[in-house]
């Protein structure tokens, strides 16, 4: 959809000097305006084939382009883009020379100034009463002029047009700002390039830089062929240089061509490396911004309502469209998810008027029904939607749906209400009223005579968002895209929270779902804090999952690292925090419930608008000579087809609420001024924090070295296990309590004096009673019930509940297992030098001695919680002066044991602390049970046979 942003500017001259006459043209949005549309259909306001396929960065019949110019620098998701171009009027007469741009419909036009001949036009962004007013003084004396028209396409257009005389030299300069949203996995950033003729000076450049390293960047040619080898990317860890700059030569369409083949779409995409499910927080310039993007959970299984306008006007390719789109879509359910579909014109028919099972059955039978629909008669859009939501009450009161899904309607309609409620106020109040608060609304548009405006409005305000489909050959594709995007939910009821002293002017911090593949935005202003450092928490339910995320920054960190980079944008999270703030006050202002509210509101995004300098519908860019002699205007009216008020629910999430400050009732819009953020989780629910360390342990560590602690006999056992690697070892089995702890041995790099070390490279704990593995490794925690899958890194704090387990991870340190609040295992991580010539990252296990387990319990831990009578004499020097030797008694066995010391790492990773023991040798013999080789299981969470 294209936005038409036109600046009409005549400069006539007048005499052989520098006297110039602007001439209005076009007439501006009345803001005193009622804000009441007619109900019926509007006319479409699109541009037509011909004014798309003439479209031309730069107009003029006889003029010299010198260079044209785009250049974007992207700094953490957030890109500021200038558009430059020099031209010069190579005719014998005075002309107008037009400078167009397109520009993506969510940016913010920030700036836009003019050199003609000399004479400099700065542009500022004022409130737009006192822009007009300040236009107005020059109009009166004929010196300024400008006009914004608005049409109902994706992009902007912003037009500039100047009548000058031969020889004259224009350069013209336009910046605009926007928040990259991911979608599928990838930000992408587009730049439209259409300069129309060849161009000495022909260069296109994207900076990217993320902090936090960038994972994969991708440029896929839209430009045609010819230009494959003219894309040229050169990426570091954290920064990506992306320019295309074609000579006049490779530009032409042909080897003796006049004409420029650089026309289309110019595109980057990247994804951003993270360290953890915990999110990525930024502090820059007195304000932070947490990027939350988890990934490796299970998806949430869904309850959809599939509602299809199969009116008259649907009829031929949106219809054929539609049903090509419903066969994929069906196809993509599983037997998780329950599903129907509501179809409607002047009547409403559902497939079933009970959700159903997304079997192969079901989606067979569906898929036969929606291709049998025939187009015709009106459209009661009202009563469509009130049954869907029905069905979801109705399933959801008699228990047929998991309280953990999620449940949507997605609409398709290409129309306004023309049957029943036909009034778009009622129906919105009638879609809110019956809507639960765990369910959402997502709106998909089809073609232009959609009151898209109002499909927007009942999507936000029901926790959804809506989507503009262009009825063409693609249509089907568009449907299928959009889906994809919210069709894998991870989470549910998404709050990010911090320390009240801590940050001010939190934009929205709660979301109702997270989607696979997108990301939830938040940002604020950090106050001053003598510890340097923010803390963020993070809560959200999974499938079956309750789940604690924590992360910190320091906050002058990365000012420092963004001083150094030549072109990272270093103002990016103060704009960012406004650019937030700004779309989701223009959304909560469409949905404000009073004219005083809407007037408030009105306020506060036009001075936030002008403090940062953004073009929004209610403000405006005054361009004015340096003299402030000569003045031009530019705004962005109202689009009454597609809402002057495009909503924002952090990207990649549905929200749940439309204001910004935090409520304990999530789904209500809150008030914005004075804002706060709940504090965080007091310390007995924050979860994640350092484990209370018991004195008495048994504990393996190292390579791997056991240390059995006896407290009758207040003495310590070590013995070592001599296995092979890949070895599955016994450690605990309690068929009983049904917990089983297994670790498998890794070994070292090489062998060290003929001998090789061996180590735990993975700890299984298995929590039969619930179906629940916990697997560690040194590189993540992930866990499964055999049905959902999930998957945690070390690189944040997190706390992860389930049923009756517990896991709590303490960044790059440890992870604690408790089972029914009485057995828990601790595993530590041991990290080395990635270029060690031999050892390898390993884990040590550390458990309780207090753990209550049943009398089956055994294990090579296991076994130790019925302590044996142990007796030691004999006391002697030994081969080694400093180790004393001694013998051992212990079930029934007399052992010649050695006096030594093993290391606890638990308070130190890196030293230890010294445990002096009593060291028997032969892996053991003697003191455990049998040999061994008798507690090698086949299986991370294999019980161990009796022996």
């Amino acid at each position: 959809m294209r936005r038409l942003l036109l600046l009409l500017l005549g400069l006539l001259l007048l005499h052989q000097g520098r006297c110039f006459e602007f001439v209005i043209d076009g007439e501006w949005e009345d803001e005193t305006q009622s804000d009441v549309r007619p109900q019926g259909r509007h006319k479409r306001a699109i541009l037509t084939s011909e004014e798309q396929e003439d479209f031309e960065a730069i107009r003029g019949d006889d003029i010299t382009v010198k260079s044209y110019k785009m250049e974007s620098r992207i700094t953490s998701r957030f890109a500021h883009t200038t558009v430059r171009t020099s031209v010069v009027n190579s005719a014998t007469t005075a002309q107008s020379i037009g400078f167009n741009v397109q520009i993506p419909k969510r940016a913010f036009i920030t700036n836009f100034t003019m050199n003609v001949n000399g004479i400099i036009f700065l542009g500022s962004v004022k409130e737009k009463t006192v822009a007009r007013n300040l236009y107005a003084q020059a109009r009166a004396r004929g010196k300024a002029a400008g006009i914004v028209r608005a049409n109902s396409q994706d992009m902007e257009t912003f037009k500039t047009e100047v009548h000058v005389p031969p020889g004259s030299h224009i350069e013209f300069e336009l910046h605009y700002q926007e928040m990259m949203q991911r979608k599928l996995g990838f930000y992408e950033h587009s730049l439209y390039l259409q300069p129309g003729r060849l161009v000495p000076q022909f260069q296109v450049d994207v900076y990217i830089y993320e902090p936090n390293g960038i994972s994969t960047v991708e440029t896929p040619n839209m430009l045609g062929s010819q230009f494959s080898d003219f894309i040229k990317v050169t990426s570091s860890k954290d920064k990506a240089h992306v320019v295309f700059k074609p000579n006049l030569q490779q530009q032409r369409k042909c080897e003796n061509c006049s004409g420029s083949a650089v026309d289309g779409v110019f595109t980057v995409k990247y994804d951003v490396t993270r360290d953890s499910n915990a999110g990525e927080l930024q502090v820059s310039d007195g304000h932070f911004v947490h990027f939350f993007a988890p990934s490796n959970l299970s998806p949430l299984p869904k309850n959809i309502v599939f509602v299809i306008d199969v009116s008259g006007s649907m009829w031929g390719v949106k219809m054929k469209q539609t049903v090509e789109a419903m066969q994929a879509i069906l196809d993509d359910l599983t037997i998780d998810d329950h599903f129907s579909i509501v179809d409607f014109n002047h009547n409403v028919r559902c497939w079933n008027e009970e959700l159903v099972q997304g079997s192969s059955i079901q989606v067979t039978d569906a898929k036969k029904y929606i291709q049998s629909i025939k187009p015709n008669g009106g459209t009661n859009i009202n009563e469509a939607l009130m049954r869907a939501v029905q069905m979801l009450v109705r399933a959801s009161n008699q228990g047929l749906i998991d309280p953990r899904s999620v449940s949507m309607i997605i609409l398709v309609s290409d129309g306004d209400p023309t049957v029943g409620e036909i009034k778009l106020s009622t129906i919105q109040k009638n879609v809110k009223r019956v809507m639960r608060e765990e369910f959402s609304l997502f709106s998909l548009g089809i073609g232009f005579d959609v009151d898209y405006d109002f499909l927007e409005r009942i999507a936000m305000e029901n926790r959804g968002m809506a989507q503009r489909i262009y009825a063409n050959h693609d249509a089907a594709e568009q449907l299928r895209a959009f889906y994809s995007q919210v069709s894998s939910p991870l989470l549910r009821r998404i709050a990010v929270q911090f320390p009240d002293d801590a940050v001010s002017d939190v934009t929205h911090n709660r979301f109702d779902k997270y989607f696979s593949g997108s990301e939830l935005v938040v940002a604020g202003k950090v106050l001053p804090s003598e510890s340097g450092v923010l803390t963020s928490f993070t809560t959200a339910s999974a499938a079956r999952l309750d789940i604690t995320l924590q992360t910190e920054a320091n906050t002058a960190e990365l000012d420092m690292e963004l001083a150094k980079q030549q072109h990272s944008f270093t103002g990016f999270a103060r704009q960012m925090w406004a650019y937030i703030t700004v779309k989701q006050l223009i959304a909560e202002r469409s949905l404000a419930p009073t004219a005083a509210k809407k007037r408030k509101i009105t306020q506060q995004i036009m001075s936030l608008a002008v403090e940062h300098q953004f073009v929004t519908p209610l403000t405006a860019l005054l361009v004015e000579s340096e003299d402030a002699k000569e003045r031009l205007l530019a705004d962005s009216p109202r689009d009454p087809k597609h809402g002057c008020c495009s909503g924002m629910t952090g990207a990649g999430g549905a929200s749940a609420s439309n204001g910004l400050a935090p409520r304990t009732i999530v789904y209500h819009p809150p008030p914005w001024v004075q804002m706060t953020t709940p504090a965080p989780p007091s310390q007995a629910e924050k979860g994640p924090e350092e484990w209370a360390l018991p004195q008495q342990v048994n504990l393996v560590d190292n390579d791997p070295h056991f240390i059995v602690h006896l407290p009758t006999s207040n003495m310590d056992v070590c013995f070592n296990i001599d296995s092979k690697p890949g070895h599955i070892l016994n450690l605990v089995s309690d068929a009983g309590a049904g917990v089983v702890v297994n670790g498998q041995l890794i070994g070292s790099k090489k062998l060290h004096k003929n001998h090789l070390s061996t180590y735990f490279g993975t700890i299984s704990v298995y929590y039969q009673p619930d179906g629940l593995s916990v697997t560690v490794s040194p590189d993540s925690v992930s866990m499964t019930d055999g049905s959902n899958n999930h998957t945690f890194t070390w690189g944040a704090t997190a706390e992860i509940s389930q049923d009756g387990v517990r896991i709590s991870i303490v960044k790059n340190s440890h992870v604690t297992v408790t089972m029914n609040n009485n057995i828990q295992v601790m595993v530590l991580l041991h990290r080395v030098w990635k270029k060690n010539p031999v050892s390898v990252d390993f884990l040590g296990i550390y458990i309780p001695h207090a753990n209550q387990y049943s009398p089956l319990v055994h294990g090579l831990i296991g076994q130790f919680s019925r302590e044996p009578e142990v007796s030691v004499h004999g006391v002697h020097e030994g081969v080694d002066p400093l180790k004393k030797e001694a013998t051992m008694e212990v079930k029934g066995n007399q052992l010649l044991v050695t006096r030594g010391w093993q290391k606890d790492y638990r308070r130190d990773k890196r030293r230890g602390s010294n445990v002096y023991c009593w060291f028997i040798h032969n892996s053991g013999k003697g003191f455990i049970d049998g040999h061994y080789t008798d507690y090698i299981v086949p299986n991370l969470d294999s019980f161990l046979p009796t022996l």
